[in-house]
């Protein structure tokens, strides 16, 4: 499969450039998204891409705007992505690409975490808590919290590390009315994916959403919506409290990453990233693969 690693659209003005989408503008209410095949980790855009991860992140991403329209509007508008391009610039957007309602964004990382993973469980072996909430004593790396907790995040430019903001911050920064309802119903959707996704025999460890406000400042979801990139899916059959299990997203990346070594020592966590290798690569993108067709199925 050809790769995209970043589009060139000429007929549309290019707005920005993010770690793994390319936003073009549409008039003045709508914008062309484009998901290329860029993979993130640690923050870091690596510079190799992984080929098909965009045409899968975009289905992954639709499937689950449609399953969760229920609990929030989303920034979908149905329009054909091919039809707001040229002719010779339908195959970067063919099957990759959305045409969202352009919103005013919210920059918090709605972060919702229902096990102890990654950077959560990092925190708390070090302080008892995630982002400042206390958690019961004796809990295991890979166990379930006893309830989903959400830890916020400030997002940050393209090649900085996002930073987990207090709840507190959150409110200071939104208002408590705006932040109270972004927390209820990220738990919501948090809740509501993970037992569709436990049927499929898939653990959504954690996830994290964004928001805008549209015209009439109504909250609404945009982006994408728990992605293989966004979230971290366990095979629930190999799941044991203990130890992290073969995840279908990019931690076999972050895994990799960790591993590396540059002139001796572990790589970091900055631009440039290591140079992927080639099963790296066919690895990663056969988990994404395997993740949207588990979750579709």
């Amino acid at each position: 499969m050809q790769a995209l690693y970043e589009s060139s659209i000429k007929s549309l003005p290019l707005i920005s450039k993010g770690k793994v989408r390319d936003i073009y503008a549409i008039g003045d209410d709508q914008l062309l998204m484009v998901t290329t095949d860029r993979l993130s980790a640690f923050d870091v855009v690596m510079g190799e891409p992984i080929p098909g991860k965009g045409i899968v992140l975009n289905e992954m991403a639709n499937f689950w705007f449609g399953k969760l329209s229920h609990v929030i509007p989303n920034h979908l508008t149905g329009i054909d992505p091919c039809s707001v391009v040229t002719a010779d610039e339908v195959n970067q957007v063919k099957g990759r690409a959305i045409v969202t309602k352009r919103l005013k964004p919210i920059m918090v990382e709605a972060v919702v975490r229902g096990y102890l993973s990654g950077s959560g469980w990092k925190d708390y072996q070090d302080t008892g808590a995630i982002c400042g909430i206390k958690l019961p004593a004796g809990l295991k790396n890979a166990q379930q919290l006893p309830e989903p907790i959400f830890t916020p995040a400030a997002k940050a430019d393209v090649g900085e590390h996002d930073e987990n903001i207090s709840y507190a911050e959150v409110e200071k920064r939104i208002g408590q009315e705006l932040a109270a309802k972004i927390k209820e119903v990220s738990i919501r959707l948090y809740k509501e994916a993970s037992i569709y996704a436990a049927s499929k025999g898939i653990i959504i460890a954690d996830t994290k959403f964004e928001f805008g406000l549209d015209e009439n400042n109504a909250l609404v979801l945009m982006d994408e919506v728990l992605t293989a990139d966004s979230s971290r899916f366990w095979p629930a059959a190999s799941y044991q409290v203990g130890s992290n299990p073969p995840s279908f997203d990019k931690q076999f990346v972050r895994d990799w990453l960790e591993s590396v070594r540059l002139d001796g020592r572990p790589w970091n966590k900055s631009a440039p990233a290591p140079k992927l290798p080639d099963d790296v690569i066919e690895k990663t993108a056969a988990k994404y693969r395997e993740a949207l067709a588990t979750l579709t199925a």
